[in-house]
């Protein structure tokens, strides 16, 4: 059973496995543990096994949210983890009053492009050369939460 939790620093190490593995350019054991204390982060956890399969991070600033980073481990990959990550960053955007969330997706990371049109984010513009290693650019994606009666519509 896959469940989703806050992270903590207890997960930093798994965390950072999954973040090496992940990505060709990992974020520092350092960075990654800012993260944790500053961010909205949350964790995949494997109840069977005991361990992080999985995480997602994101940013509030004002009432914008940024998602930094998500992860799931290879051999957990197309079980629905994604999802469920995503969902709990959602979940707490709108429970932050979080009106639109952002991100940086490598214009050929197909599965991530496929998750995040799933989940209503639009391409809104280009960062060119934004990722090395290898060069690529980046696609700006948002999404728009609609927060109902209380949000300011002119």
């Amino acid at each position: 059973m896959i469940l989703i939790k806050a992270a903590t620093q207890k997960h930093l190490g798994e965390i950072n496995r999954i973040e090496i593995e992940s990505f060709s350019e990992p974020w520092s054991k350092n960075a990654l543990s800012t993260e944790i204390d500053t961010a909205i982060c949350f964790i995949a956890w494997d109840a069977k096994h005991s361990t992080v399969v999985g995480y997602a991070t994101m940013r509030q600033i004002f009432d914008e949210g940024h998602i930094s980073n998500i992860a799931v481990a290879k051999r957990y990959q197309k079980r629905g983890i994604g999802d469920m990550l995503m969902t709990a960053l959602i979940q707490a955007a709108i429970a932050h009053n979080i009106n639109g969330i952002t991100l940086e997706v490598r214009v050929g990371n197909q599965a991530a492009l496929a998750l995040y049109y799933k989940y209503g984010f639009k391409k809104e513009g280009l960062r060119k050369n934004f990722y090395s290693y290898p060069n690529e650019d980046a696609i700006i994606m948002w999404k728009y939460i609609n927060q109902g009666a209380d949000s300011c519509e002119n």
